[in-house]
């Protein structure tokens, strides 16, 4: 099968387009034909290596995983032993590496029905950017005040969505060409950074959603409320060549979380097929509509990811395979 692999860190041209082996699925597992992807901060993350604490976990002269790709929308090709409720035909949705293939390997627990009303390419867009904005706001109420910072990314413009299909109070944070765009997915309030600041202008929120890492921790502590919660979700728009980046936030978040008098919480967004099935529902019922900038074919997969990288993409990158 074709697959986008990667040897070595360094810049979209260590990506090569290559013929691989066809996996078989294990016990628990199904094989899907990947019908097609997106692209996530986490691919160009991981292609350069950054930042360079990562690659204690990651690999230190290249990364272990060796095919770039998150997310799949696809259908079942084969089921491994053990495996119920799935059955060959089925158009499934999901998160797992190497996804910038014609095959994946998928276990069958963190796998689910796509929905029925989008495309491959809508639905591929949903898993790990969709995941999680949904568990970033799993606090969030009816009628509190959320802010987003970073609303127009992938994340961002899923979390707008989902927070308003909790009632919630949404303001989004963007740049200016972004703004009409996360004012339409339905944010109440837009704030346009290169105009205004989130910062010092007298609002305080219940929960803040910080989606870009850009900020210290005590500016966003003080734009909460008394009471509120701040979840951090690392740096998507970080552009790399540092020890930490935007890591900084996070692990602050962790030393600090538990002796702080407003909520810290440091957000690991785990596959999980019950997310999945929200996310369906939502989508199924209209309250969450992917947002899909541009599309490439699995050749230009390097270029998509440059793209991601480079342009600091709206909404987001799908790849048809």
């Amino acid at each position: 099968m074709k697959a986008i692999v990667q040897d070595r860190y360094g810049s979209s041209d260590v990506l090569e387009l290559r013929e691989v082996d066809r996996p078989v699925p294990a016990a628990g597992e199904v094989l899907v034909r990947v019908r097609a992807s997106s692209v996530n901060a986490a691919d160009w993350h991981v292609m350069r290596g950054d930042p360079y604490f990562a690659r204690l976990f990651l690999g230190l002269r290249g990364p272990k995983a060796r095919i770039r790709g998150l997310d799949f929308a696809g259908v079942v090709e084969a089921v491994g032993p053990g495996v119920s409720g799935l059955e060959v035909g089925a158009e499934v949705f999901g998160e797992v590496e190497g996804s910038f293939a014609e095959y994946v390997c998928v276990s069958a627990d963190v796998v689910e029905a796509k929905p029925a009303n989008l495309t491959f390419e809508q639905a591929a867009t949903l898993p790990l950017a969709g995941n999680t904005a949904w568990m970033g706001l799993r606090e969030l109420q009816a009628g509190q005040k959320v802010l987003i910072n970073g609303a127009s990314g992938g994340v961002g413009l899923m979390a707008v969505q989902i927070a308003k299909a909790r009632k919630a109070i949404v303001t989004g944070v963007c740049s200016t060409r972004n703004v009409e765009m996360v004012r339409e997915a339905g944010a109440d309030d837009v704030i346009d950074y290169r105009t205004s600041d989130f910062v010092g202008n007298g609002q305080c929120y219940d929960l803040i959603f910080d989606l870009v890492g850009n900020r210290s921790m005590s500016e966003l502590r003080g734009a909460l409320t008394a009471d509120g919660v701040l979840v951090l979700s690392g740096g998507g728009s970080f552009t790399g060549g540092a020890l930490f980046g935007p890591y900084r936030l996070i692990i602050q978040g962790k030393v600090l979380g538990p002796f702080a008098r407003q909520r810290l919480v440091v957000l690991e967004a785990k596959p999980s097929k019950e997310n999945l099935a929200a996310l369906r529902d939502l989508a199924e019922s209209g309250q969450l509509v992917p947002v899909i900038e541009r599309t490439y074919p699995l050749t230009d997969a390097p270029d998509a990811i440059r793209h991601v990288e480079r342009e600091h993409a709206r909404a987001k990158v799908a790849v048809t395979i």
